[in-house]
């Protein structure tokens, strides 16, 4: 494992060196200035998007405040003066195509989120905050951080931007909240917790249609890419005698495990390292495969973006590619997929159907539902167009010459 990534900076005319912490493996800045409650706003911006760190050394209240600021500069849609707009000169071209609107938002994202993680907040060695009026953020870190190897603290002090800081907090409060899930019963039993760097399943309609497709068996069932934990469980609480889940993100299977066990269903469930299927050897063929990869081809920045983003549709090719040879012959390979890429221009149906035919596979039904989260009705999304015609689908495969 390589060494923590340093943070190196002057004050009082002593060179400093401390760990850096950023989730999406983001080289430390080159430039630092230390910044308290007599930074203005606009300086702070200026300074963060010439890419100067702006390590916090003031109450911790006004640093969040002062994130907040950067924020709305962030989101400010810029002036265009009245001749250059007549003109069109010096103005980026609109997206003509939704592929394009689709990269356009994508940069924009990338450019805010480096902008505002220019704001750092040291930690110490225990991950308290040193400095006035700081909340106690370890539990929250240590959660986050001290479960995965390559996170760990190493007995020192840190500092990490108060944005990913936020995120670790909004992740341990989820954690001990979670999310209700109606499909595995009445309230106080049904809520799965997400931890932090996994998927939360807030997308409600694609535990929807595994909830309530036709099941092909009840003795046995492959969840591929577990994350939570929250298909399997719905598979158990449905009646199928055994689960065999996997994921190869350590994260992943901490958390499916937690949630499992929360539920009783850890007798049932086995979860399992593997990168795709479980051992052909070990686990043989099962009547049942389900698998819900990420939904667009693009890559991921963070962690977390794997649930959503598959570079050249990676876990989706190989599912499918491998989905024959671990399926029973009279077995079902349960698909649950957004066409939200193709709406995106990403990827077209007809590549789809190609990949689910070269793979010796076919149709044998399909499950539609529209999406109800609060994007799908926002029109000053720039994706609006896309995300309002999408269509999550439970897709039921088979082996070809069976269909």
């Amino acid at each position: 494992m390589n060494p923590p990534a340093q943070l190196h900076w002057l004050e009082n005319g002593i060179e400093q060196s401390v760990r850096w912490r950023s989730e999406s493996g983001a080289p430390p800045p080159r430039r630092v200035v230390l910044a308290d409650d007599t930074m203005g706003a606009d300086a702070a911006y200026r300074l963060a998007c010439e890419g100067t760190a702006l390590l916090w050394r003031g109450d911790f209240h006004n640093a969040r405040q002062l994130l907040q600021a950067l924020a709305r500069r962030a989101d400010r849609k810029p002036r265009r003066p009245a001749r250059a707009a007549a003109a069109g000169a010096g103005a980026e071209a609109a997206p003509t195509t939704p592929a394009q609107a689709f990269h356009l938002h994508r940069q924009a994202q990338a450019q805010r989120a480096r902008v505002l993680g220019m704001l750092i907040i040291p930690l110490a060695a225990d991950y308290s905050v040193p400095l006035r009026r700081a909340p106690d953020f370890r539990d929250a870190c240590t959660e986050a951080w001290d479960a995965d190897a390559r996170t760990a603290r190493d007995g020192a002090a840190s500092v990490v931007s108060l944005r990913e800081l936020s995120g670790v907090v909004g992740a341990h409060e989820w954690r001990k909240k979670g999310v209700e899930v109606a499909s595995l019963g009445g309230p106080g039993h049904n809520r799965i917790h997400p931890h932090y760097g996994v998927f939360s399943p807030v997308r409600g309609e694609y535990v929807q249609l595994v909830a309530q497709a036709p099941l092909p068996s009840n003795t046995l069932a492959f969840d591929v890419g577990v994350g939570t934990g929250v298909l399997s469980a719905v598979l158990a609480h449905r009646g199928v005698q055994r689960v065999v889940a996997t994921d190869q993100d350590p994260r992943a299977l901490a958390c499916a495990r937690d949630n499992l066990q929360r539920l009783g269903l850890q007798e049932r469930v086995e979860v399992v390292q593997a990168d795709l299927f479980p051992t052909l050897a070990l686990y043989g063929q099962a009547p049942l495969i389900v698998c819900n990869p990420p939904w667009v081809p693009a890559r991921a920045s963070t962690p977390v973006e794997h649930a959503v983003y598959d570079p050249d549709s990676r876990m989706l090719r190989g599912f499918l590619d491998g989905l024959a040879a671990h399926l029973a012959p009279q077995g079902e390979g349960w698909l649950v997929l957004s066409d939200l890429a193709e709406h995106l221009g990403l990827r077209p149906r007809e590549q789809l159907l190609g990949w689910i035919e070269s793979a010796g596979l076919a149709v044998r039904g399909r499950l539609d539902v529209r999406p109800r989260h609060p994007k799908a009705g926002d029109a000053s999304d720039p994706l609006h167009a896309a995300r309002a015609a999408e269509i999550t689908s439970l897709w039921r495969l088979g082996h070809r010459q069976q269909s």
